[in-house]
């Protein structure tokens, strides 16, 4: 009796010990977060790499990751709850809160400047030859979108003098085969487009233009009915951050897997312009979000920031000491 009572103690203690080790997501059913990927691109790397680290996992969270074309179609699936959370830029935000087809809320950002260059198609050989041309931009209220706008401007032509055309995501392609007479391109695309010599229109991203490019973003119904969950996501996610800024080996391997890249040159190019820009702690910055707001809202509509974006998980993250516990973690 005295040994199988010993054996009994025995596996308890065991058990009691495996599950202290267990990630979080393992000692409970895991809760499923679905994330709408605008664009595959660089500043989608820290969430890339958390799930690769099992980050979510450890804050109880099943990543969805749902492939996506941004714009126009965010606030219905962020209000129907297709999708929890949106990576994609303020733009889309205002249009749809003024639209009414949503109600959304920029909670955080991974980019909070534009990264993109106009290129124009190799047929194209002065930016005269662009007014009538056909602009391609990956959807209509995309930052794409919202940045072809600001281009124009530049080159003395409006909206009306030339044809803007959704053509998604992969823009590189059609811009080559002189489908379209110009585009912007992020990276990877951009550096590919250096490299065959495609002509510089606007380099946008030499600039470093304040803009709210690639935020975090949410249905605000969600956001006050589930503020937990989305804040064990902002943890995983600028956790991911970091790990992918002090380890550049690990970052640039699921880099060039999740964008199926081989040329030593991209990846690099890639990496470089995600460490030189990414918003470590994913927070917004309000300047940017001023520009968007100042550039896309027409007149009449609320100049209210708080209308369109929700510092308040960033800012509590900041109070509790998470944002100073990661950058001791990882020695920033």
């Amino acid at each position: 009796m005295r040994r199988a009572l010993r054996r009994f103690a025995c596996a308890t203690a065991c058990a009691c010990l495996a599950s202290l080790n267990m990630p979080a997501g393992n000692a409970a059913e895991l809760t499923t977060f679905k994330v709408g990927e605008a664009s595959p691109a660089n500043t989608f790397l820290a969430i890339w790499v958390a799930e690769a680290a099992g980050l979510y996992e450890q804050q109880g969270l099943k990543l969805d990751i749902v492939r996506m074309v941004g714009g126009k179609d965010s606030g219905p699936a962020l209000r129907d709850q297709r999708i929890h959370l949106m990576h994609i830029g303020m733009s889309s935000a205002i249009r749809a809160n003024l639209a009414k087809i949503g109600d959304m809320r920029g909670i955080g950002s991974l980019s909070n400047v534009i990264r993109a260059t106009m290129f124009a198609a190799p047929q194209i050989k002065t930016d005269a030859q662009l007014k009538g041309g056909i602009f391609g931009i990956s959807s209509t209220g995309s930052e794409s979108d919202s940045a072809t706008t600001l281009v124009l401007r530049r080159l003395g032509l409006k909206r009306e003098d030339v044809t803007i055309k959704e053509i998604g995501v992969e823009r590189l392609t059609p811009l080559r085969n002189g489908a379209v007479s110009a585009t912007l391109l992020g990276e990877p695309q951009r550096t590919e487009a250096i490299n065959l010599g495609l002509r510089v229109v606007a380099d946008l991203y030499a600039e470093r233009i304040p803009w709210l490019y690639s935020g975090l973003t949410v249905d605000a119904t969600y956001l006050k009915a589930h503020r937990d969950t989305l804040m064990r996501f902002m943890k995983a996610t600028i956790e991911g951050n970091h790990i992918a800024v002090t380890d550049e080996k690990r970052a640039k391997e699921v880099l060039a897997k999740e964008l199926k890249l081989s040329d030593p040159n991209v990846i690099n190019a890639s990496y470089a312009n995600f460490k030189a820009e990414t918003p470590i702690n994913a927070e917004i910055d309000r300047k940017g979000a001023e520009n968007v707001l100042a550039s896309v809202a027409p007149p009449g509509a609320s100049r209210n920031l708080d209308d369109y974006i929700d510092t308040s998980l960033t800012d509590d993250l900041r109070k509790q000491g998470f944002m100073d516990a990661m950058a001791k973690k990882y020695g920033r």
